[in-house]
């Protein structure tokens, strides 16, 4: 888009700068082809022209015009007669003079030269083109002499190299051409010479060489060497001593240090002039010792920030393109730490003549006005004077309608003819400008140049301009109209420029279309058409996220685009501003970019660039790929303790994800060798941590680095650090005093690790005294061991224990005492006093007397209650035992009996129990629990439907909980919609199993709820559902219709349409003639209204239907027709079909129906004539019972020769036999060895059988016309 705007911006700046009041000539050829046009210099060399002499001297000029003008030449202001001389020839079609200096001097052809183009119309001129050749000139003969100078002391090395032309470029260098190093302290000077501020000892040596590089010639010239030699005052007093016998001539052995002063410029002001845009140098060197430096100012004004620069270590001030405002004074400061010194430079700025506008060509018509207007500026003003055709004005023919004005020329009702070169000329002291520009007269009809048709195309809302150039004398009027010409195209949104470029500032969809611009003059008119097209803008509507990825991993930036349809994008991925690496990991598509396995160096910003032809979008994603760190290098162990050490490392690189903690760990060489510890962990900003160590431990540290990504590698290991033996600072954890029989104590405590130990000879003194008794402590001493059994102890009696950790470097901290137990024995009594309190029919409250403590012998766990339920208390329920237990922890008295079955006798005892076992049972009590509710009745069935009645059976409950009192029954209707009837209720006595329902409707569905009661209530309801059947008056419709079946390979399918209400539906089948007495088999089906039914038999009939049932799946309520189903023997079961019966049979019928056949063809053959088919076919002569062709298969005349020929295609051997098929029987077997024989289609015989004779051998036998066919038992089964 942008790129777009710019062009467009572009075509706008050069639609507009043609404007004027004067008529453009266009530089279309095919309008130039027929215009006179007066000179105009195109082409000409510069100024100021340095030649070299090696070569031709080429001094450009060129015009062109209508007619193309002629060349002449003027040198030093007189004529240069080229054909006079030898070595010089113009161009051809060109001014261009080149003058051949071989053998020559270059001095005769310098001078000032002037080109001059002349043609009928006018004569146009050059520059005065002023040419000098270049000069480098060599290094006059001189002696240096040696330079002798005191240290500390200031020096300038002069250059002073032979002028040139150009001036030549200084340098200094060595004798081995290596540049002489400089600094604030030794710099060259502008002018070329080397200036030290102060010299130093290591000043000394005998090549200074001064180079001049000549740039025209690439030449270079040097100085001859110069001999600096620097003395200390040492050196000199000895110099002295030895010259005038005195031993101290200067006190002091070091250079004195001295203010800073200007080496150049001198004094404390001076004065500068520079041409504007020229480059303005300021120069300023000072010595004194220490080295002074050097800083600039303007003392009213700023620098300009973008043309200024500070060279040879801020010693020289440098401004470019000078200008006016660039005037002023400038100071500069050296300063040491003794004092600084200032100078100031006034600066004045002067300026050749430079031009404000330029004179520019005039095309006018007859009797029309214009001007030349030249301005030209510059310091001090310059003069402007007028030329035409290369004469002065004044000289010149005079002419009414032209008039000089200053600077300007004014022309009024110009006349053909009038056409003339004008020569502006601006010039002060600083230089002088030459302009050409023609007035030219024309009477032209108008032309539009922009080609027809054109058609522009925009984007929506951004500027459209429409061209239309044209050209005519007068100047043409453009007017513009749109598709239908109703009304020109003036004022919003439309711009009409006055090169005739209509504008519409922002384009709309509504824009598009024709567009005709009109030029006209007082000559003629002229039009064209062009077209605007206005596209939609080219958007991204996703852009690509920011990306931070883990190395090896994918990443996908996703870049989706709206563009107009009408345009063709491309999409480019660029990476950091430059083209995507060429690699296959990076695989660009439609709308995204997938980086594969990425790695660090595709870390950067990745930009999406959509671009059509007008425009472009894009948007840019930084991918960020971070790894785990990089592990930290350098271990190093300082501030090295007994107990301690500090540990420094440097960190690895952090991979684009900072470090936040860094993992320490360490290795004991001494006791766990190649095991690996967690120490510490410390921030990642540190790169340090001091560690706490061991006794008696060999350690070896690294260290792992941890960021967002993951955990570093570890680092190269530190080398061992090994702590010295002490003795125990711990005891051993985990120390505990139990029994495991009733007269023992066993001690245990956790063993002690070798960095634990603090040293060798790890052992541990085991202590112990019974409490509250003992007062002394009896000890042993064990190694290795984690535990120590202690015998001969009281039954569950309380021990105080220690355990103190013991090496050969001493004991450890006083132990602390731990109380346990011995051994634990069972309990000694059984709880008195048990009662038990009924709360509900489920649940009892038993209390208890708790035993003694001392009985426990041990430590009181709880009590347990065992109870069970030795019977119901109704006759009717079995007699059964099954125990169960509760526990009670703790030292309680009482405790509940939840869960119990109501009407029930129960049993129940307590026991005491610790941690060795159940102490004696309490002697057994028991309690009855009072009535409950009874459970669900055992089953409801609903048998017996009639039109108007319904019977229920029901069995008892399992679980009656008490008496019954009787049953309650409610029911009522449920329609198709399931919408629920009024309740009606009946109560029914507790010794009845049945009830039979009357006066209901026909052909209804009910609903029933049946529970039972005792005196406690009504227990839980058992729901079931039944219908009426139809009444036979009201006959319903029926709900199943359209049952079908398809045997296939995975089943037999059987598919059905139903419309009842019921969903319990069922497919049920049985097999046919079963005279057993099965149950007809029935899958459900789901809601379904096909089901496959798998596992039938082959070979066997089903009888099948479907039926719908009641909700408890017993009664039926609906039926469909019965279908029969035949289930096939299927040939993939490879059943030998030769050996079943029924086919045995068949064929031995088919056998004899052929064989009484075959006597009767037999007879009629010997009686010689025809018999009936074969007169039928001799009479009928019907198309479809022509002959058979042998290459067309169709029945035709059979000769004898054709009696042994099979039939085309048929598999009847060379030898005339017949062989058999897969099946054992075969029409040859009953019809001899070839049988002669065929079927009609509806599978009536047409053809004869004979067996073996002598008459085949015969050539006059009375044989079959018809050709021998085999017959195979496919074909017969086909007949059958």
């Amino acid at each position: 888009m942008e790129r777009t705007r710019a062009r467009a911006t572009v075509f706008l700046m050069l639609f507009l700068g043609n404007l004027g009041n004067a008529l453009e000539v266009p530089l279309d050829p095919k309008v130039l082809e027929g215009l006179p046009q007066p000179p105009t210099i195109t082409h000409q060399s510069p100024k100021d022209f340095i030649i070299d002499p090696r070569e031709n001297i080429v001094i450009h000029c060129d015009a062109k015009g209508k007619p193309h003008p002629s060349f002449s030449w003027t040198r030093n202001g007189t004529h240069f007669d080229i054909d006079q001389d030898p070595k010089a020839t113009m161009r051809p079609h060109s001014g261009t003079l080149v003058v051949d200096i071989s053998g020559e001097k270059v001095e005769s052809y310098e001078g000032v030269y002037q080109c001059t183009a002349r043609n009928e119309h006018g004569t146009a001129i050059s520059n005065n083109i002023v040419i000098r050749q270049s000069r480098s000139p060599l290094w006059s003969k001189e002696r240096n002499e040696p330079i002798i100078v005191q240290e500390g002391v200031s020096l300038v090395l002069q250059c002073r190299p032979p002028a040139g032309l150009p001036p030549p470029i200084i340098f200094w260098m060595n004798i081995n051409f290596q540049r002489l190093p400089q600094s604030s302290r030794v710099s060259q000077a502008l002018n070329g010479d080397l200036y030290f501020s102060n010299v130093l000892k290591e000043d000394s040596r005998n090549d200074y060489i001064c180079y001049a590089r000549f740039p025209h010639t690439q030449t270079i010239q040097q100085k001859q060497p110069i001999t600096v030699t620097v003395l200390n005052l040492d050196a000199i007093n000895e110099t002295v001593a030895a010259l005038y016998n005195e031993t101290d001539f200067l006190s002091d052995g070091s250079a004195e240090e001295r203010r800073p002063t200007f080496l150049i410029p001198s004094g404390s002001s001076s004065s500068k002039m520079v041409l504007r845009g020229q480059v303005l140098e300021l120069e300023c060197i000072a010595e004194g010792l220490p080295t002074p430096e050097v800083s600039w100012s303007k003392v009213s004004g700023e620098f300009p920030a973008k043309r200024t620069s500070f060279l040879h270590f801020q010693k020289t001030l440098r401004i470019v393109d000078v200008s006016e405002a660039d005037a002023g004074e400038y100071r500069c400061t050296a300063r040491n730490r003794l004092a600084s010194v200032h100078h100031t430079i006034r600066v004045t700025v002067k300026a050749a003549p430079y031009w404000i506008s330029t004179p520019r060509n005039l095309v006018l018509a007859p009797r029309e006005r214009g001007n030349l207007i030249c301005r030209a500026s510059g310091t001090p003003k310059p003069t402007i004077t007028w030329a035409m055709n290369g004469i002065p004005i004044e000289n010149s023919p005079k002419d009414p309608s032209r008039k000089v004005e200053g600077d300007t020329i004014i022309f009024e009702e110009v006349q053909t003819g009038s056409s003339a070169v004008y020569q502006c000329h601006a010039s002060n002291e600083y230089g002088y400008l030459l302009s050409n520009a023609f007035v030219n007269v024309l009477s032209e009809t108008p032309r539009v140049l922009t080609p027809a048709n054109k058609v522009y195309q925009v984007i929506r809302n951004s500027r459209a301009l429409l061209d239309c150039s044209s050209f005519g004398s007068p100047i043409p009027k453009i007017t513009w109209f749109k598709d239908s010409r109703s009304s020109t195209l003036d004022g919003d949104p439309y711009v009409l420029h006055e090169n005739g470029t209509l504008e519409i500032h922002v384009a709309q969809a509504l824009n598009s279309g024709k567009y005709t611009c009109v030029a006209r003059n007082s000559l003629g008119i002229s039009e064209n058409h062009v077209y605007l097209e206005v596209k939609e803008p080219t958007r991204i509507l996703k852009q690509p996220e920011y990306k931070v990825v883990q190395r090896n991993r994918n990443v996908v930036f996703e870049c989706k685009v709206k563009h107009d349809p009408s345009l063709i994008p491309t999409m480019t991925w660029v990476k950091d501003n430059g083209e995507l690496p060429d690699d296959e990991r990076f695989v660009v598509d439609s709308d995204s970019l997938t980086i594969t396995d990425v790695s660090e160096n595709d870390a950067g910003t990745y930009t999406c660039i959509m671009i059509t032809t007008l425009d472009q979008d894009s948007a840019s994603a930084e991918l960020t790929v971070v790894e785990q760190p990089d592990p930290p290098t350098d271990l190093e162990l300082t501030d090295q303790k007994p107990r301690s050490v500090q540990l420094t490392w440097i960190p690895g690189d952090e991979h684009n994800s900072p470090i936040h903690m860094f993992v320490i760990q360490y290795a004991d060489s001494l006791h766990h060798h190649g095991h690996w510890h967690n120490l510490t962990v410390v921030p990642g900003i540190k790169t340090t941590a001091h560690l706490k160590l061991s006794p008696y431990v060999h350690y070896t540290f690294r260290v792992l680095a941890r960021n967002a990504v993951g955990l570093s590698n570890p680092s190269l290991p530190s080398r061992v650090y090994k702590t010295n033996p002490s003795a125990p600072d711990e005891n051993p954890s985990g120390v505990d005093g139990f029994g495991t029989e009733y007269d023992n104590l066993v001690i245990s405590w956790n063993p002690m690790s070798g960095h634990q130990a603090n040293g060798p000879g790890l052992q541990y003194k085991v202590m112990w005294r019974q409490k509250d008794v003992d007062k002394e402590w009896t000890s042993v001493t064990v190694a290795n061991v984690s535990k120590f059994m202690v015998s001969g102890t009281p039954t569950f009696t309380p021990y105080e224990v220690q355990v103190q950790a013991i090496n050969d470097y001493g004991i450890g901290p006083e132990p602390a005492v731990v109380t346990g137990h011995s051994g634990e024995d069972l309990p000694m009594q059984a709880p008195d006093t048990v009662q038990v309190l009924v709360l509900n029919s489920s649940l009892a409250e038993v209390h208890w007397e708790p035993v003694p403590p001392k009985t426990v012998r041990g430590r009181l766990k709880g009590y347990k209650v065992y109870y069970w339920r030795e019977r119901s208390l109704h006759k009717h329920n079995p007699h059964h035992v099954e125990q169960q237990v509760l526990t009670f922890s703790g030292n309680k008295s009482h405790g509940m009996l939840p869960g119990l079955q109501p009407y029930s006798l129960y049993l129940f005892n307590v026991r005491v129990f610790n941690g060795k076992g159940e102490g004696p049972a309490s002697s057994n009590q028991q309690f009855e629990t009072p009535e409950g509710v009874p459970g669900r009745p055992s089953f409801l069935r609903i048998t017996n439907p009639n039109l108007d009645s319904l019977t229920l059976e029901w069995g008892p409950p399992y679980d009656r909980n008490g008496r019954l009192t009787g049953y309650t029954l409610k029911y009522q209707t449920v329609n198709i919609s399931d919408v629920l009837g009024p309740v009606e209720e009946l109560a029914l006595p507790a010794n009845e199993t049945s009830v039979t329902l009357v006066n209901l409707k026909y052909s209804t569905r009910y609903k029933f709820y049946f529970n039972a009661k005792t005196g406690q209530g009504a227990g839980p309801v058992v729901t079931e559902e039944a219908a009426t059947i139809m009444d036979e008056v009201h006959p319903e419709a029926p709900a199943f219709g359209n049952v079908s079946s398809s045997v296939g390979e995975d089943g037999t399918l059987i598919s059905w349409e139903y419309w009842g209400a019921e969903k319990n539906v069922y497919v049920e089948y049985i097999v046919e003639n079963d005279n057993s007495e099965e149950e007809w088999q029935k899958e459900y089906v789901n809601g379904s209204r096909v089901y496959v039914l798998k596992g039938l038999k082959e070979g066997l009939s089903y009888r099948v239907r479907v039926v719908a049932k009641g909700h408890n799946g017993q009664a039926v309520l609906h039926q469909s027709e019965e279908l029969l189903v035949m289930i096939p023997a299927m040939a993939a079961r490879q059943v030998d079909i030769a050996t079943q019966g029924w086919f045995i049979g068949l064929m031995c019928a088919i056998a004899l129906l052929i064989l009484v056949l075959l006597i009767i063809c037999f007879i009629q053959r010997n009686k010689g004539g025809k018999y009936p088919v074969k007169e039928k076919e001799d009479a009928h002569t019907d198309p479809e019972f022509q002959p058979m062709k042998e290459d067309d298969c169709t029945f035709g005349e059979y000769s004898d020769t054709e009696d042994h020929k099979p039939l085309k295609g048929s598999r009847t051997p060379s030898n005339g036999t017949v062989h058999r098929d897969n099946s054992d029987d075969s029409l040859v077997d009953y019809g001899g060895d070839g049988g002669d024989g065929q079927f009609n289609e509806d599978g009536s015989f047409i053809g004869q059988y004979s067996g073996k004779s002598s008459a085949r051998d015969t050539a006059g036998g009375h044989e079959s016309s018809e050709a021998p066919s085999p017959v195979n038992t496919s074909a017969m089964n086909s007949f059958v």
